[in-house]
């Protein structure tokens, strides 16, 4: 396969790097991009929200922020800018500043924020990057190449704690990827996938090689987009009660969900808990978790939330 390589001014990647004296932490689990078709692609997918004709770079920016979490060497990121009014790009790793001063020069729509996204309370920081010079507010979503080793902690932050993102598209694991869209029945399907469809609907959208990437992991990544609910589908009480039976349900997958939910609901023995079950969900009592709905978590948690 053919790779259009990341260039800056006649620099490639790797020469960006060693010019800065980078070196990958493997903490953080770093693998930038460095095949440009690719963030041109991403950032297309998310441009097409606001102009149907989104492989092409409209003449005028869509009036919204972007929020990024990685930039690593920016290469997203300046196509990202392309395409949205502001970028607000989270770096956990304050050694690449030297990098992306240099690869985002000349871009005056992009912020630079060195600090862990998971320590960052994003309601007061994201609504004070998304006022406009009058006030208002602009329509805020989400684009970034999720670091493995943390998918799960960042994306459930981004859910439970800033409803109003129009959409989250993220690159992860393909193995990840194929877990968050399972539907329910299916061998993949888990309490994350239970749990992002309180918020809304994951798809996947393609598969990226990993040769695209800088250094090379050993499995290929994949990008998908979680599209919210226009309208929260649960109020904030039901998500958290539901969300909370999700991870006992899928705790210990090989048991019934009588057994797994036993613990939360002391109050009940497991027959009557099974019978409760069987009568809300119509379902027989030795059911498992991952034979359920979203929306049959949510039924079955209002019933049984006077009985902890």
């Amino acid at each position: 396969m053919r790779h259009e390589a990341f260039v800056l001014e006649g620099t490639n990647m790797s020469e960006l790097l060693q010019n800065h004296n980078f070196k990958f932490q493997k903490k953080y689990g770093q693998n930038f991009l460095q095949d440009v078709k690719i963030p041109r692609r991403i950032a297309m997918e998310c441009t097409s929200f606001v102009f149907p004709e989104g492989d092409v770079v409209p003449d005028e920016k869509a009036d919204s922020l972007i929020l990024e979490i990685g930039p690593g060497a920016g290469i997203l990121t300046k196509e990202l800018a392309k395409r949205f009014k502001k970028v607000v790009a989270v770096e956990i790793d304050t050694s690449l500043e030297g990098v992306l001063k240099e690869s985002l020069e000349g871009y005056d729509n992009i912020e630079v924020v060195f600090s862990d996204i998971m320590d960052i309370d994003l309601v007061p920081f994201l609504n004070e990057k998304r006022k406009r010079e009058d006030g208002t507010l602009m329509p805020v979503s989400v684009c970034a190449n999720l670091p493995y080793y943390i998918t799960t902690p960042i994306i459930m932050k981004l859910l439970e704690e800033y409803p109003e993102f129009n959409y989250i598209t993220v690159m992860v694991q393909k193995e990840v990827a194929v877990r968050l869209c399972a539907p329910a029945g299916d061998s993949e399907y888990g309490a994350i996938t239970a749990q992002i469809n309180l918020f809304g609907k994951a798809k996947r959208l393609f598969t990226v090689p990993s040769g695209c990437f800088y250094p090379r992991p050993k499995i290929d990544s994949a990008v998908i987009r979680i599209e919210l609910y226009s309208q929260p589908k649960y109020d904030n009480d039901v998500a958290k009660e539901t969300s909370s039976v999700i991870k006992n349900a899928f705790a210990m997958r090989r048991k019934t969900l009588s057994n797994a939910l036993s613990g939360m609901y002391p109050k009940l023995t497991k027959e009557e808990l099974g019978s409760i079950i069987a009568e809300t969900l119509g379902k027989g009592s030795d059911v498992r978790g991952e034979k359920l709905t979203t929306d049959e978590f949510a039924k079955l948690s209002q019933r049984l939330k006077d009985y902890k």
